[in-house]
């Protein structure tokens, strides 16, 4: 392209938006995570296991955090449950794992943290659904017993609005309103409205009551991915509390990835999210971490945090007859998986690494000098060489049945070479 055909300006490199949010301290021993402020956007997840069995909760909370989540949810709904948690907790403390446990609560969970004060100080944060506490008079009163308990412990809270569970009388308040406006909202505009206005009162309601706003987070959740990205725009803009964000029922396989990636992915773009979960119910068979993963997915994907080494490949196409590229790319990609939690200690910075693994002349050995180190195997037709291309430069070549072990060795020798040094001079 000749200099007079540019454009005038140039492309401006996409960047998300930046919201400054009031920051909230997670912690458990010496282990803080922060959210809000000027913190990275936080991966959350929850357990579905009986809390009851502390050894099979604490399992899964172990899985969650080893995949990545920052802070993993229970669910504390009886006072066996409740009972339960310290053990959980210490289970956890046994194993080394030093996530954060947020404890979630409903409908009686003002008797749960008042009766069970080993509980109270066990879990890290509360999840409380203002829809969920009491209805009439016993709304504000068993509220203000959780917000009291948060206090003298000294714990962050979660205010956490549910469409699915709003709060009735609130609602039907809005609606009245709404009846007498010269022009009337519709019904799906009035909710949106108490959601917002559910989750806000309840945290000014809970600043009155003794909670500091960097103790406060909020969250309005639906299941709907144009109802989320609506309803958390106005939040942002009506309050600079941290905002957890996630859809509710999200659903199962494609249909869950795809609603959540798509709502959150709009929302952390603009700058609106501090903490995020994808609710998706697992397919048979299929581990809870799926969930974990997925969202660590949705940060890298848009730069906003590096969890693990990518790993790009192609499609596939007539040229690529052999389906030797995407075992190759899957079996790298689940090797670089599974070592991580030792690597992150080991090799500071190995999350970063880019690698490649292609399958065919085309796009192969330019992906692969764009990567830090890739390999472009040989498609249909073509001589049956694997050129291996590191930091740019085409540094050997394999050929035969063993391709793929041999591969995964260099790689495995790169990181060495390049991030185990980087750990020796931290060290030293």
């Amino acid at each position: 392209m000749s200099e007079a055909c540019l454009p005038v300006e140039p492309v401006q490199s996409a960047a998300p938006a930046a919201r400054r949010s009031t920051q909230v301290r997670v912690t458990w021993g010496d282990r803080v995570v922060t959210v809000g402020g000027d913190a990275p956007v936080r991966v959350q997840s929850m357990t579905n296991t009986d809390t009851v069995d502390a050894i099979g909760t604490a399992i899964q909370v172990k899985e969650l955090a080893i995949a990545g989540s920052e802070m993993v949810r229970i669910t504390v709904n009886t006072p066996e449950a409740a009972e339960a948690v310290p053990h959980v907790r210490d289970q956890l403390d046994r194993m080394g794992i030093d996530v954060p446990l947020v404890g979630d609560f409903h409908y009686n969970g003002h008797r749960l943290l008042t009766d069970y004060p080993a509980c109270a100080e066990a879990l890290s944060k509360y999840r409380i659904n203002p829809g969920n506490v009491g209805k009439g008079d016993k709304h504000d009163r068993q509220f203000g017993q959780m917000i009291e308990v948060a206090a003298r412990w000294n714990k962050p809270v979660r205010i956490g609005v549910n469409w699915g569970s709003l709060d009735q009388e609130l609602l039907a308040s809005l609606m009245d309103q709404n009846s007498a406006r010269p022009n009337p909202w519709d019904a799906r505009q009035v909710m949106y409205e108490a959601l917002i206005t559910s989750a806000i009162d309840s945290a000014h309601m809970a600043e009155r009551m003794g909670l500091r706003r960097d103790q406060i987070i909020l969250s309005c959740k639906v299941s709907g991915v144009q109802d989320l990205i609506s309803v958390y725009r106005e939040l942002a803009r009506r309050t600079n509390h941290a905002l957890h964000l996630g859809l509710t029922e999200a659903g199962m396989g494609t249909k869950g990835t795809v609603a959540s990636a798509t709502a959150l992915s709009i929302l952390l773009q603009e700058g609106i999210g501090d903490t995020i979960r994808v609710s998706l119910t697992p397919q048979p068979g299929e581990a809870r971490t799926q969930e974990v993963v997925i969202a660590s997915e949705i940060l890298q994907a848009l730069g906003l945090r590096v969890f693990v080494p990518s790993v790009t490949a192609c499609p596939g196409c007539g040229r690529t007859t052999s389906t030797t590229f995407q075992e190759m790319a899957k079996q790298i990609d689940d090797f670089l998986r599974a070592q991580m939690p030792v690597w992150r200690v080991r090799y500071p910075g190995v999350e970063g690494l880019k690698v490649a693994v292609m399958g065919c002349i085309v796009n192969g050995p330019g992906e692969s000098k764009h990567a830090d180190i890739g390999i472009s195997l040989p498609g249909s037709g073509e001589a049956p060489a694997a050129p291996v291309f590191i930091d740019g430069e085409k540094r050997l070549t394999l050929r035969g049945d063993a391709i793929a072990s041999e591969f995964q060795a260099i790689v495995e020798n790169y990181i060495e070479k390049r991030f185990g040094q980087t750990a020796d001079v931290e060290a030293a």
